[in-house]
């Protein structure tokens, strides 16, 4: 039998499960997905987690069920390329065919000293509970600093105020004006939310060193009972171990049908992949698309396409609290409440294609 063997079950690996289950798989062929939990955890979600606002079993959906897929819930130690196996924690070996690497990232600290010891993470949903424990059981009035501006730093500071109105939160960002890479209108209404309902936004921020209950913002010694890191990212370190071709933000570099240059039966999916749109989980799954038709094709021995269909991505969503949002589709600025309930929709209507 041949093996295509999915590392992760991201949003990048549950699109390809998906297209090829139960009828899209040839006869010869299995699928091994391994992944450290049992169930795909939704990522975007994640900040809600943390919050209080959703509870573990909202922000996670199962695998497909197939005689034709086998899942096994491991830690990966190593891929190992030239021998075409992968070496998991628990002593396991599993080989491959074909394989596709949709590990996803880690926390970026940029060597800022204390960074990784004293924060906390919503990379994962196993950080992102431990979080959520300790954002939970601190006093009122109590000082949360949340160090990265971007759509995870945002939503994760919204959602806490409305979990928890009694902390005082400061939201860190290294730009003059939240979201500067996108229209004006965005930025300020977004300002306005955070300043309405007292969340103080520290702009021009430069986070230099992190201590016990202490952040430092370049000169400046600012006290806080907790610290959350939303402050970049990076792919995770099996990944980086393998020391291949890698672009300007450490993603490694693939080739137009997302394989590595040097190895047509190695796929790279996700936030992995050096692509030059930013990581998300829409761009995740329209690679997952291109790839499944790749797959396909290679199954079939069949010629693969000339040049690969640009990927146009639809723009991205994001809530402020459970009753506003604000939306950049189309090059159009959306925000309030109609933002707010195009992202719950889209949420659910993932969920309900998801099973």
């Amino acid at each position: 039998m041949r093996k295509l063997v999915l590392l992760g079950g991201g949003y990048g690996n549950m699109r390809i499960l998906l297209r090829l289950l139960p009828n899209n798989l040839p006869l010869d062929t299995e699928i091994i997905l391994i992944d450290r939990t049992p169930f795909h955890s939704m990522k975007t979600e994640f900040y809600a987690l943390a919050a209080g606002t959703s509870s573990d079993q909202e922000v996670r959906v199962d695998f497909p069920e197939s005689d034709r897929l086998t899942i096994i819930n491991a830690e990966i130690s190593r891929i190992g390329l030239e021998e075409k196996r992968v070496y998991l924690g628990n002593g396991q070996e599993v080989a491959y065919d074909d394989l596709v690497i949709g590990l996803g990232c880690e926390d970026k600290y940029h060597g800022v000293p204390g960074a990784e010891e004293f924060t906390h993470s919503i990379q994962t949903i196993g950080n992102s509970r431990k979080t959520y424990n300790e954002l939970l059981g601190l006093p009122s009035d109590a000082i949360v600093g949340i160090v990265g501006a971007g759509l995870s730093g945002i939503e994760l500071a919204s959602e806490l105020r409305e979990s928890r109105g009694d902390l005082q939160i400061k939201l860190f960002d290294r730009s003059p004006r939240i979201l500067r890479d996108f229209p004006e209108r965005l930025s300020n209404y977004v300002k306005k939310w955070f300043d309405n309902h007292d969340v103080e936004v520290v702009s021009n921020a430069n986070i230099t060193k992190v201590e016990q209950n202490k952040l430092y913002n370049h000169e400046e010694v600012i006290p806080v009972d907790a610290v959350v890191w939303t402050a970049g990212i990076q792919t995770v370190k099996v990944v980086r171990d393998l020391n291949l071709e890698s672009d300007g933000s450490g993603r490694v570099v693939i080739n137009q049908y997302h394989q590595l240059p040097t190895d047509e039966n190695v796929y790279v999916v996700g936030d992995c992949a050096g692509l030059p749109m930013a990581p998300s989980a829409q761009l995740a799954e329209e690679q997952a698309e291109q790839i499944v038709k790749i797959l396909k094709a290679m199954w079939r021995s069949e010629p693969l396409p000339e040049k690969m269909p640009e990927i146009k991505l639809k723009g991205f969503l994001g809530s402020l609290g459970q009753k506003q949002g604000f939306a950049y589709l189309a090059d159009r600025t959306v925000t309030g409440r109609i933002a707010r309930l195009m992202k719950s929709g889209v949420l659910w209507m993932y969920k309900w294609h998801n099973g």
